[in-house]
């Protein structure tokens, strides 16, 4: 389905929610606190509105309750910007509905957990809320607006360096024409599937790409519609691919009621980039990128290793790998890596190595892996013309917690191999956290139809 059809169903959908929605009473806010704006979508009108961009604060000292910032703000007592902290600035992108994104405090929140840093939402709801083509077009002045907010902090102490930008969809281009106005002195931009529609054949001038800042980095989830496909950062995380996300609606729309499906399907694999974002700032559980030069080559097990950086693999997130220490920085690197559905997302990627002796006639073997009640399934059909196979598996505890493998001949019909011979079984896991050596097992026989087992006696260090 083109990201067309796509478009036009979410503003269908879109007028049926508005009509729900319209009439209900806000809840009443905090008076003392700022809050982003709020607006009623207009997108069919295509009528313009005038572009209203304003600044919140969020720091340790007001984590719970924003503060409306300025040029004013930063002479004004009480203030709790410190020019001396580092500064994140986060900037949304196209509001479908009109409402104000839910998730900013979440991720602002995230970021102080992690360090004591300025937070700064960039609100320009007012001026993301209509027609997608007639919000791209304003995006640019959104840029320069900031440009100028930031131009007053650079005199009241604060270094380009020291700003990291973090934009969503559409809000990562903004960062990036930011960045270009400041001739990519900017510290750190960082896209979270930055917007594809209008910008995938753009020049290098007009979205997001690795001159725009000191670091950039990207995480896609949905390329293949609203998301861009092609590279634009220093490092770029594809996830599962970078396009259909794990645990996200497949639906289409084969009637009125498939609806609701389709707009979850839309956001669910678009936005999965911030949540897996939020959920990798404590650092508890490392997302590690692997090099590749294409999602086929990675699912195949020809990249398992990080060597153009030195062997540290670039991980998603604010933590010390998070960046990348050697320079200069390789360009548009393309990084994989696979994920489960729900947070924190990180899975163990695990590389199965067959060796099979010649086979007569093709054959097809299922391969389990083991752990308590945890198992990880993976078919393989084996070819008459191939001896040596490698598959990537995703299993969710370390190689050393694995109980048993499994290897079942699926061959039933009479044209397939009766018996195949394994000269070698090997799980390896990548990117190597520890020194550990293959689990390998030599020499199997699995008729056709049987079911092999072999349990590894092992604990996590000790072989």
């Amino acid at each position: 389905m083109p990201w067309e059809h796509k478009t036009i169903l979410l503003g269908v959908l879109t007028v049926y929610i508005t009509s729900l929605v319209l009439g209900v009473e806000e809840r009443p806010r905090d008076a003392e606190c700022a809050d982003l704006n709020n607006t009623t979508w207009h997108g069919y009108r295509g009528q313009r509105v005038k572009l209203q961009v304003q600044y919140l604060l969020l720091t340790r000292r007001n984590v719970d309750c924003a503060q409306m910032f300025n040029q004013e703000s930063l002479t004004k007592e009480p203030s709790y910007f410190n020019s001396s902290h580092p500064t994140k600035v986060i900037v949304h992108g196209y509001r479908a509905l009109g409402s104000k994104p839910s998730w900013v405090k979440e991720l602002a929140q995230a970021l102080l957990r992690v360090q004591d840093v300025n937070v700064l939402v960039v609100d320009w709801v007012y001026g993301a809320s209509f027609a997608y083509n007639l919000v791209v077009e304003n995006y640019k002045e959104v840029a320069v607006q900031i440009s100028v907010l930031i131009n007053q902090l650079q005199k009241h102490g604060c270094k380009l360096e020291s700003f990291h930008f973090i934009g969503v969809s559409l809000g990562a281009h903004v960062a990036g024409f930011v960045g270009t106005l400041f001739e990519g002195k900017i510290g750190r931009i960082t896209g979270l599937d930055p917007a594809g529609p209008m910008f995938k054949g753009a020049d290098t001038f007009d979205r997001l790409d690795p001159s725009d800042a000191l670091f950039v980095d990207a995480i896609h989830t949905d390329s293949d519609y609203f998301g861009i496909s092609i590279p634009v950062g220093h490092v770029d995380f594809f996830l599962n691919g970078g396009k259909d996300q794990t645990g996200c609606a497949r639906s289409r729309f084969p009637s009125i009621l498939v609806y609701f499906p389709v707009y979850g399907y839309v956001i669910c694999d678009h936005m999965r980039a911030l949540h897996v974002y939020m959920s990798a700032l404590d650092g508890s559980c490392p997302l590690k990128g692997i090099p590749c030069f294409n999602y086929d080559d990675f699912l195949k097990g020809h990249c398992v290793d990080c060597d153009v950086f030195k062997g540290t693999c670039p991980t998603i997130g604010l933590s010390e790998n998070s960046g990348i220490a050697i320079s200069p920085i390789p360009k548009e690197q393309k990084l994989f890596l696979l994920t489960t559905s729900s947070p924190p997302f990180c899975t163990h990627h695990i590389l199965l190595e067959l060796k099979v002796s010649p086979l007569d006639k093709s054959a097809e073997v299922e391969v389990t892996l083991r752990t308590g009640n945890l198992g990880t399934e993976q078919r393989l059909r084996l070819q008459t013309s191939t001896t040596v196979y490698r598959t990537v598996l995703t299993h969710p505890v370390a190689l050393c917690e694995i109980e048993s493998i499994e290897m079942k001949n699926t061959g039933a019909l009479f044209y397939r191999q009766g018996e195949i011979h394994f000269q070698s079984v090997c799980l390896s896991e990548f990117p190597a956290l520890r020194r550990e050596e293959p689990l390998c097992v030599n020499n199997i026989n699995v008729r056709r139809g049987a079911l092999w087992s072999h349990d590894f006696v092992q604990v996590c260090g000790i072989f």
